[in-house]
């Protein structure tokens, strides 16, 4: 058998893995949430958070002379390992969890004092020196430092994102230069509207993710504020006076980040509305996004038989039936990715809107769906920027085809003949199959010299503006 150790809580005795830096609340939990298999420690940025706020608090309590510097400096090294990464394995306890966040927390603190321990001399479960608790969460509740823990992670899951979506946007923005003289038909409602460049076409992707990296950092900073010094309810029960500002200026020191206190605690800790607002930006990207992607599997739709306008990079064979056959498998991604991100927002939305009196209970599934969402999104526009955006080829001649031989050129003689006149030279086209151009010539209602004028490159696509 496995060696073990024995701990304990109000329920009794407890086995815990001997070597697990855990103990017996991490066990318990184990044991009550095999949910969705996916633990805490699958996302790093959330063990980071949790080690920023629960080393802001070793160094509020030393100052404030709660925690002597011995366990204060053995707590902070711990944490200090934990945004290096170690331990992550550790934080074994499914996301989503009843408790309002408690078995995370106590997951947080049963590493970080075993840690402690270690660093101290000391062997495992020997807590007389270091406690879960009594030391490591000093001053503290679950319904502070949870929370807490979530903005600082998200904080830095939006910079990675945002980071992601420049690569992408500068990918698009890349080809729309490549492409800026390659005339093509606009499409309305998916029918012939009026010229345009596949430059243009392109420079509006990056344009939309550019002004979506706005929302998100203006969404983010929302989480600046925190309720850290709250305690239970937002009263500050049990943590000392100057507690808050302590711990929260010591977490602005680790992080470099300009996190404040909030005004009204008992306000902050139970209202989940900046979380709430984040996934809706979430959401709005990942609409975005699969617009887009839609639009690129539509243009490079053929690659003979549709518009065949663009072609994506072949990343696989498509079939397993039909030979040469190759799928748009990374817009398809995305897309996939973008209909998870609007379920979690969904989620969320659930979760804020269920919560009771002084605390949210769901903020757990809060945290899983923004979790889940920041990184299926990031590593979506990753892929999306290096595996398709970045090996997209044109097809000059397919759509300067389609330009001279579309419907849509009448609309540039509206000025010269007229909205009737140009509707019988549109409906003449399309029924005998011949150009505008010809119509116009045929029917002697403008000179070649004013027909050349009228439907020139200069006049059917303004220049585009300049790359932001």
């Amino acid at each position: 058998m496995p060696a073990t150790r024995t701990e304990h809580d109000l329920l009794g005795e407890k086995e815990v893995p001997a070597d697990a830096y855990w103990g017996v609340h991490t066990e318990r939990a184990r044991e009550n949430f095999p949910i969705t298999g996916v633990p805490v420690g699958r996302y790093p940025f959330l063990v980071r958070g949790l080690a920023f706020v629960k080393e802001a608090a070793a160094l509020a309590n030393r100052d404030l002379g709660l925690l002597d510097e011995r366990r204060a400096a053995a707590i902070s090294a711990a944490c200090r390992e934990l945004r290096a990464g170690a331990l992550h394995d550790q934080f074994v306890v499914d996301l989503i969890q009843g408790g309002a966040g408690t078995s995370t927390n106590m997951n947080a603190n049963e590493v970080i004092a075993n840690r402690a321990l270690e660093i101290l001399g000391r062997t495992k479960g020997d807590y007389a020196h270091v406690h879960p608790n009594d030391h490591v969460n000093l001053s503290q509740s679950t319904n502070d430092v949870y929370p807490t823990a979530a903005d600082v992670a998200f904080v830095e899951a939006a910079a990675g994102l945002r980071s992601a979506m420049a690569e992408l946007e500068q990918a698009f923005a890349a080809k729309a230069q490549e492409f800026q003289g390659v005339v093509k038909m606009g499409r309305t409602q998916l029918q012939d509207a009026v010229p345009m460049t596949l430059g243009q076409e392109f420079r509006a992707f990056a344009v939309m993710l550019g002004e979506d990296r706005a929302r998100l950092d203006e969404s983010a900073a929302l989480l600046y504020e925190i309720n850290l010094g709250a305690t239970a309810i937002g009263t500050g029960l049990n943590a000392p006076a100057r507690y808050a500002e302590t711990a929260c200026a010591h977490l602005a020191e680790l992080t470099g980040r300009p996190f404040t206190t909030a005004h009204d605690l008992v306000e902050a800790t139970q209202d989940p509305g900046a979380f709430v607002h984040l996934s809706g930006v979430l959401k709005r990207i990942a609409i975005k996004l699969s617009k887009t992607c839609n639009d690129l599997r539509l243009l490079s739709s053929g690659p003979r038989a549709g518009l065949g306008e663009i072609t994506l990079p072949p990343r696989q064979a498509g079939s397993s039936i039909m030979p040469g056959k190759v799928n748009p498998v990374i817009p398809e991604m995305v897309s996939q990715v973008a209909y998870t991100v609007i379920a979690d927002d969904l989620a969320v939305t659930l979760a804020a809107e269920s919560g009771q009196l002084q605390l949210n209970a769901f903020e757990p599934v809060i945290v899983r769906a923004l979790a889940q969402s920041f990184t299926h999104l990031t590593a979506a526009c990753r892929t999306l920027a290096s595996a398709c955006v970045a090996g997209i080829e044109a097809h000059p001649e397919v759509m300067a085809a389609r330009v001279e031989n579309s419907i849509g050129l009448a609309t540039a003689l509206n000025p010269l003949l007229g909205y009737r006149a140009t509707t019988e030279v549109a409906r003449e086209a399309l029924v005998t199959g011949c150009t505008v151009p010809d119509v116009v010539r045929r029917r002697g209602l403008l000179t070649d010299a004013q027909l050349d004028e009228a439907l020139s490159l200069q006049r059917l696509v303004p220049r585009p503006p300049p790359a932001a």
